[in-house]
Parts: C-alpha cells; structure tokens; sequence
C-alpha cells in the first residue's frame, strides 16, 4: 500500500509516493501513476528517456548512478 502520488516541484513529470508501512531509504517514484519504481532497483532499466527526465529533475540522486 502506498501514500498518494505527490511532485516535489510544479511542472515536475516524476510522481514520489511511499509505502504506508514505510521502508527507510527507499525512493519509489512513477512517471504514470501507475508503475512504480524503486531507484536503487530500477533506475537501470529505465528508457533512455525516462532516465533524462529523471536525472534533470532529480540531479543528486542521479549523481549516485552516474
């Protein structure tokens, strides 16, 4: 079960959401509100272009990946 989706910014494309039980140092985020990604898991399998929107929305996170 997950909390509502949310922007950290206006004009962002990523949704953050997080689990209600709560799981320390996961970043889970979606870009449909319907598949949700866990950073540390999935950033590889990301498209080419969901990694750019990605990585210019979410610079220091995509810094530990890069």
């Amino acid at each position: 079960m997950y909390t509502d989706f949310y922007k950290k910014y206006k004009g962002d494309k990523i949704w953050w959401t997080r689990r209600i039980e709560g799981h320390l140092g996961e970043y889970l985020f979606s870009f449909d509100k319907k598949k949700i990604y866990n950073f540390f898991r999935d950033y590889d399998k990301l498209t080419p272009e969901q990694k750019k929107i990605f990585d210019k929305e979410n610079p220091m996170l995509a810094a530990l990946k890069n």
